[in-house]
C-alpha cells in the first residue's frame, strides 16, 4: 500500500496534490466525485485535468468509474500522499522508512525529521496512519464512541477524526504523563517521537515490581487528569531502563463515560494479569483501583475531562466536532494547497 505511495511520491507535482485535495473535498458530498466538479474545485483546464487524473489512476492513488457517470475517489494511498505532503511542507518529516507496526486500525512507519538546530542529528520519529474506515463503516461506528450518532460519514471522516482525537489527547497529556511526544497531525496521520525501549509483551524486565509500580503510577496520574486509557495492556506499554511509556490513545474515555469503571478495571486487570502470569507478581485488584482513584477530584476532574474531550473530539453529551467542522477542515486543506500552487 504505502510502498506504492512512496514509489510515486517524488514524481507528484503541486497540481496533482490539488486534484487529490479536490477529490477529498468532493467526497464529502459524492460517493464518486464528478469530473465536472473536479474541474470547478481545481480550476484546471479540462485537458490538463484529464491528463493528470489518468496519471493518478495509473499510480493507484485514485480510483475511477464511468458508471453512471465519470467520477473519482481517493482511497488510503491517495490520502497517505496528501498527509505526507503536508508533513514534508511543515518539515515535520523529511524521510520515511520501513513499516514497524500494523494493526486492525492503523499502520506505523519509521521516519526522520530535521533537527531544530542545523548542527544536530536527524530526529527519529514514527508516523501512525489511522485506518478506521478500512473495513465496515457500520462496524467502525458501532465500536467507536467518537463517531456519535452521525448518520453519514466516510472512511475519510472516520480515520481523520480518530487521528485528531488521539493527537488531541496526546498533546493534552504530554509531558505530564509518560507518552511519546506528539509532533504533528494531518488528516488521518500523526507524527510522534519513538516510544522508548521495547514493547512490554516481548520484554523480560529484571525488576518486575518496579515496572508494575511505575505503570500503575502512570495510570493513576492519567486518571487524576480525568482520562482512562480504555485499551491498556502489555501490547501498548513500552518499557525502557528507567521509564515506561503508554501508547495508543484513540479509545480513551473520561470518568463521565457510562462504562468508565468497567474500562478502568479492564485496563488494570490486563496489566496485573500480565505481571502475575509472567513474573508471579501479585496485587489485589480492588486495592489497586482504590489507590488509582484516591487523588481523583470529581468536580475538577470532570471539568478537565470535558475540556480535554472538547479539544480531542470525544462525544460525552456535549457538542463536539460536527460534520460541518470536518468539512471546514477539508476546505482549509484545499485552500491552503490551492493558494500555495497559485504562488508557486
Amino acid at each position: 500500500m504505502i510502498n506504492e505511495v512512496l514509489r510515486v511520491f517524488r514524481e507528484l507535482e503541486k497540481k496533482d496534490f490539488r486534484i487529490l485535495t479536490g477529490i477529498e473535498t468532493g467526497m464529502k458530498h459524492f460517493e464518486w466525485v464528478p469530473v465536472e466538479d473536479l474541474n470547478k474545485y481545481t480550476k484546471l483546464p479540462y485537458a490538463k485535468l484529464e491528463y493528470r487524473l489518468k496519471k493518478l489512476v495509473r499510480s493507484n492513488l485514485v480510483v475511477r468509474t464511468f458508471q453512471p457517470y465519470e467520477g473519482y475517489q481517493i482511497y488510503f494511498e491517495g490520502y497517505d500522499a496528501l498527509a505526507l505532503n503536508t508533513f514534508v511542507k511543515r518539515k515535520s518529516i523529511n524521510a520515511i522508512g520501513d513499516e514497524v507496526g500494523v494493526g486492525k486500525e492503523s499502520v506505523i512507519f519509521e521516519a526522520v525529521k530535521e533537527p531544530e538546530l542545523a548542527i544536530g542529528d536527524p530526529i527519529p520519529v514514527i508516523i501512525k496512519f489511522h485506518r478506521e474506515g478500512r473495513t465496515s463503516f457500520k462496524q467502525v461506528r458501532r465500536v467507536r464512541d467518537h463517531l456519535g450518532e452521525r448518520e453519514h460519514f466516510s472512511w475519510i471522516y472516520a480515520a481523520r477524526l480518530a487521528a485528531q482525537r488521539e493527537y488531541g489527547i496526546m498533546t493534552t497529556l504530554y509531558p505530564k504523563v509518560s507518552i511519546p511526544k506528539p509532533i504533528d497531525q494531518n488528516r488521518h496521520a500523526i507524527v510522534m517521537e519513538l516510544a522508548k525501549g521495547s514493547i512490554l509483551s516481548k520484554t523480560k524486565v529484571l525488576d518486575p515490581e518496579w515496572y508494575l509500580d511505575e505503570i500503575l503510577r502512570q495510570v493513576k496520574l492519567t486518571y487524576s487528569l480525568g482520562i482512562i486509557h480504555a485499551d491498556l495492556s502489555e501490547y501498548n506499554i513500552f518499557v525502557a531502563e528507567d521509564c515506561v511509556q503508554l501508547i495508543d490513545w484513540p479509545q480513551y474515555v473520561t470518568p463521565a463515560h457510562p462504562h468508565a469503571d468497567e474500562l478502568l478495571e479492564r485496563d488494570v486487570s490486563n496489566v496485573l494479569n500480565h505481571f502475575y502470569k509472567k513474573y508471579g507478581t501479585k496485587r489485589d485488584l480492588e486495592e489497586v483501583l482504590r489507590e488509582i482513584k484516591s487523588e481523583w477530584k470529581p468536580e475538577a476532574g470532570d471539568k478537565a475531562g470535558k475540556e480535554i474531550a472538547g479539544e480531542a473530539g470525544e462525544e460525552i453529551g456535549t457538542e463536539t466536532e460536527t460534520e460541518t467542522d470536518f468539512e471546514e477542515d477539508i476546505k482549509d486543506d484545499f485552500e491552503e494547497d490551492f493558494e500555495e500552487d497559485m504562488q508557486g
